[in-house]
C-alpha cells in the first residue's frame, strides 16, 4: 500500500501560442515538468508532512510518476481573468486525514479564488469530522467556527491567477499540490 509521507505545493504561469505548449510553460514556471503527473483526488494524507516547493522538487527526478491534485485553467480570450486554486484543511489529529479542494473559476480575483478553495477544503473536513456550523455564513464566520473545534488545525490556499494574453496567446494558471513518498 502506497501512502505518501511529504506534501508540497506549487503554482505557475504559462503562455503560448499553443493550447497543450501554455500548460508545459506554467508546468516549467511550477518547477514540476518533468515528472509524469497523475491525477488523484482530493485527501491530504494522514501523518503527511508538508515541505517546502524548493525541498520537493529535489526529490522529484525526470520521467518519475508523481500523483498530483491539481486546479487548471486556461483562456486565448484576451484579458479574460481567471485563476487556479488549491485549498487545503488539516485536522488537528495528525493520524486523520485532511482534505485538498481545487477550485479553477473565470473572473475572480486571487484573494476570493483562495478564500473560496480554502473554504471548500474545510466545509469537507468539518462534515467529516462532525464540526456544526452554518452553510449560509461568510467563509470568516466558518473559519472561526471550524478553528474553535479544535478540530481543524489549519487551512491555506496556493492559488495562480494572470489575465489572457494581450494579442490572443494561450494563457494557463495551474495551481498543484505534489504527493511524494
Amino acid at each position: 500500500m502506497y501512502v505518501p509521507s511529504k506534501i508540497f505545493f506549487t503554482k505557475g504561469v504559462g503562455k503560448h501560442k499553443d493550447y497543450l505548449s501554455s500548460f508545459e510553460v506554467a508546468l516549467r514556471n511550477a518547477g514540476i515538468e518533468i515528472c509524469n503527473l497523475v491525477s488523484v483526488s482530493s485527501i491530504f494524507p494522514p501523518n503527511c508532512k508538508r515541505i517546502s516547493k524548493e525541498e520537493g522538487i529535489k526529490e522529484i527526478q525526470p520521467g518519475q510518476i508523481t500523483f498530483a491534485v491539481m486546479a487548471r485553467n486556461s483562456t486565448n480570450e484576451p484579458n479574460r481573468l481567471i485563476a487556479a486554486s488549491i485549498g487545503a484543511a488539516i485536522p488537528a489529529d495528525k493520524s486523520n486525514y485532511g482534505y485538498l479542494s481545487e477550485y479553477h473559476p473565470f473572473g475572480v480575483k486571487e484573494k476570493i479564488a483562495g478564500d473560496y478553495a480554502e473554504d471548500l477544503a474545510a466545509q469537507m473536513l468539518a462534515t467529516t469530522l462532525g464540526v456544526e456550523f452554518n452553510t449560509e455564513s461568510d467563509w470568516n464566520e466558518r473559519e472561526e467556527v471550524f478553528k474553535m473545534s479544535d478540530k481543524i488545525v489549519r487551512t491555506f490556499n496556493v492559488t495562480q491567477t494572470a489575465e489572457g494574453d494581450k494579442n490572443g496567446l494561450w494563457t494557463t494558471v495551474i495551481a498543484v499540490a505534489i504527493l511524494l513518498p
